[in-house]
């Protein structure tokens, strides 16, 4: 309803109970966490008007991230990634790399950019050697290029546009 606040009267757990009591919901239409939350309720009631606790949050961050982030800042497209497929994406690949390269120089003073140059030209090499001994057959097409062999493969039907929309 417009202009209704009913969601400030009570929690979303009691006015579902008031829904089944008074027959308006049936009691097998209820919702799947509704058993839940009845046999394990909450320690604080979930309340609109709940003040929020002043709780301290820790930053969580993984050596991992820091070199994640150079990656990315740098290279804006990436390209896509698949889900259904398990192997490690290009960031995987680049964070691999960098972490084995940096601990080939070990304590030397070297810095993120020259770590992260040598790893890039390690990871363009390695892509340039495999696309060079054997291309994959699930390797991505530029999309101009399909377009024009499909082009290419159409048979012409005969088919006009403008008999199609005429009366």
């Amino acid at each position: 309803m417009a202009g209704s606040r009913l969601e400030k009267i009570g929690t979303i757990f009691s006015r579902t109970t008031g829904l089944i009591q008074s027959k308006a919901l049936n009691w097998n239409d209820r919702p799947i966490w509704y058993d839940i939350y009845a046999k394990f309720p909450p320690k604080d009631e979930p309340r609109f008007d709940r003040p929020v606790a002043n709780i301290q949050l820790r930053n969580i961050f993984y050596p991992e991230d820091k070199i994640r982030a150079i990656f990315h800042r740098n290279n804006k497209q990436i390209g896509l990634v698949s889900l259904e497929n398990r192997s490690p994406t290009l960031t995987q690949k680049f964070i691999e790399i960098y972490t084995k390269v940096r601990e080939q120089y070990g304590d030397e003073s070297v810095s993120e950019e020259q770590l992260y140059k040598e790893a890039i030209d390690i990871i363009n090499r390695d892509r340039y050697n495999k696309a060079v001994e054997e291309p994959e057959e699930g390797e991505a097409v530029k999309l101009s290029l399909a377009f024009k062999e499909a082009q290419n493969k159409q048979k012409p039907t005969g088919i006009s546009v403008k008999d199609l929309f005429q009366e």
